[in-house]
């Protein structure tokens, strides 16, 4: 049971610092008038490449779950398939 505790503490652990980075990475950052334009622009920049990194993701995503979608179905076909065949030899 120790063992059971402690992988439950770790994954708390591990969950909640994800969480804290993922807030940290999606806070927005302070408006701030004394930034110089180097900094300005890096963070243009970097808005930019989040943003299309953002929008690369969501594609990949949707073509994942639609494979994902597909395959199952697939597999639900054959299941049932098997299943008949059985049925019918009984």
């Amino acid at each position: 049971m120790r063992g059971f505790r402690s992988k439950f503490i770790l994954l708390l652990i591990v969950y909640f610092a994800g969480f804290a980075t993922a807030i940290y990475t999606l806070a927005p950052a302070p408006d701030n008038d004394t930034l110089s334009t180097e900094t300005q622009t890096s963070w243009s920049f970097s808005a930019l490449k989040s943003n299309e990194f953002a929008q690369s993701c969501n594609v990949s995503l949707h073509r994942c779950v639609d494979f994902f979608k597909d395959i199952s179905c697939q597999a639900g076909k054959f299941i049932k398939e098997k299943i008949n065949e059985r049925k019918a030899e009984s």
